[in-house]
């Protein structure tokens, strides 16, 4: 029997890039997405989405638009990367998605779809927590249904990747778009693991593994998979700013368990300036235990990227 996996994604570049890796996995089944208007404009967001679910004919999987808006905004130059990517020309052309306000919210998706779920859940969530959270808060029942949360957040033992106003640096962005949510995902004490930042950093999106990808571009997945990946290169370099893998990295968690390590820790969430958002190793009252990833297998990980992405898209299972 495939394991059930539900996911949440916030439109970037590297979920969607997620969305594609995990339709190649044939041990799982995905049985719903949920859109959080976080690291994109919602719309284009989910058009992206559908195409994707189009261009493997999995249209069937539901999909579900977040309506909940963190206190923390993305940029908006972040936020609109969606509509490049409807814009490629693997993509332009397909069919048009639905209309997004005819879709479920993507917390009365989470709900039914948990609800509905004949074995436990894995959620993967690669944008911020806040569906999730208020999906329980809604029917507290559901969370007996949910296996394991994986979620791409957080910076410990290594600085964040927030730099704006009023803030020190300490914060990853998927914890302080709602650091509130964050912290009250902590404390609902579900089986947890973040991917954050600390192991992240070890898996950058550089220069040779975009041109090693590109030599296997004869192949439909990869072809895409590298013009999504090259939207990315103004930020590599910038002054303050590369990308990595993050969602990408969560998401193989999915299927590369075992070759990564983690650690239990006692944390909790900062909800307040300068430091809100920062996920803080702590032993104070408002701390809880979660399990965070510390070190990855990069060789494991970058050969599975390869491989996976060595699919045409009616070849995916």
């Amino acid at each position: 029997m495939k394991e059930l996996v539900l996911m949440d994604h916030d439109g970037g570049i590297d979920d969607l890039l997620s969305v594609l890796l995990l339709l190649t996995m044939p041990n799982i089944e995905l049985i719903g997405i949920t859109v959080t208007p976080a690291d994109c404009f919602l719309e284009p967001a989910i058009e992206s989405t559908y195409k994707l679910l189009q261009m493997t004919q999995k249209e069937h999987i539901p999909i579900g638009r977040g309506t909940f808006n963190g206190v923390n905004a993305f940029p908006s130059e972040w936020r609109a990367r969606p509509e490049i990517v409807n814009s490629l020309p693997m993509l332009i052309n397909l069919p048009p998605s639905p209309d997004p306000y005819s879709l479920p919210t993507a917390v009365d998706l989470m709900i039914a779809s948990l609800e509905a779920a004949e074995a436990p859940v894995k959620i993967i969530m690669t944008g911020p927590c806040s569906n999730l959270v208020l999906a329980i808060e809604q029917k507290p029942s559901i969370a007996t249904k949910i296996k394991e949360v994986i979620w791409m957040g957080g910076a410990f033992r290594t600085p964040g990747n927030v730099q704006t106003y009023q803030h020190n640096g300490t914060a990853e962005w998927n914890v302080y778009w709602d650091p509130i949510h964050a912290q009250k995902l902590f404390e609902l004490e579900l089986p947890l693991i973040l991917i954050p930042l600390d192991v992240t950093n070890h898996v950058p999106v550089d220069k040779a593994f975009l041109s090693k990808l590109a030599k296997q571009a004869k192949y439909e997945l990869s072809n895409l998979a590298a013009q999504f990946w090259a939207l990315t290169v103004d930020n590599i370099p910038s002054y303050h700013y590369i990308y990595y893998m993050w969602d990408i990295l969560a998401t193989s968690y999915v299927a590369l368990e075992h070759y990564f390590v983690v650690e239990d820790v006692q944390a909790e969430v900062v909800v307040r300036p300068p430091n809100a958002g920062q996920t803080l190793l702590s032993n104070s009252p408002n701390s809880r235990r979660v399990k965070i990833a510390v070190d990855v297998d990069k060789e494991v990980f970058y050969k599975y990227l390869f491989t996976q992405f060595k699919a045409d898209f009616l070849a995916i299972p």
